[in-house]
């Protein structure tokens, strides 16, 4: 089975652990330290949130300030339309800023949010019976 490793740079480890805590996550101590914390999004799905410093030794060129500039956008699935919302209120609750308005097609429900670095995570839920192929969706403004 493979495993996905989001790599991400931020100004203070405490800072991003204290929020991706307050939104509900953990983190794998192994692969944790002073310049890097490891967060556990799924089984086999994690961030590695690191220090410049410490990003910068793998990767050439420039650092995206992520204040500035959207590097990347991480999609979260959800497993309801309350848990996208829930994530979305502890997001801003805990440091976290807005990013673009909820979006909602009936089928699929999402929010999108920034982290204390300005990184755009998105939340989504879609209707399960969409999902696996056994509706078609159904869109609504």
């Amino acid at each position: 089975m493979r495993s996905i490793f989001v790599n991400l740079p931020v100004a203070d480890v405490a800072t991003s652990r204290a929020f991706f805590t307050a939104l509900g996550f953990g983190f794998n101590e192994q692969f944790s330290d002073s310049r890097t914390t490891c967060l556990v999004i799924e089984q086999n799905i994690f961030a590695m949130l690191m220090t410049p410093e410490r990003f910068g030794d793998f990767v050439e060129g420039e650092i995206a300030d992520a204040q500035k500039t959207t590097e990347v956008l991480v999609a979260l699935s959800a497993d309801s339309r309350e848990e996208v919302d829930r994530l979305r209120a502890a997001a801003l609750a805990h440091g976290g800023g807005e990013w673009k308005p909820n979006q909602d097609h009936g089928f699929m429900y999402g929010c999108s949010f920034t982290d204390p670095d300005g990184h755009v995570w998105e939340a989504v839920w879609m209707d399960p019976a969409v999902a696996s192929g056994e509706t078609a969706p159904t869109h609504t403004s």
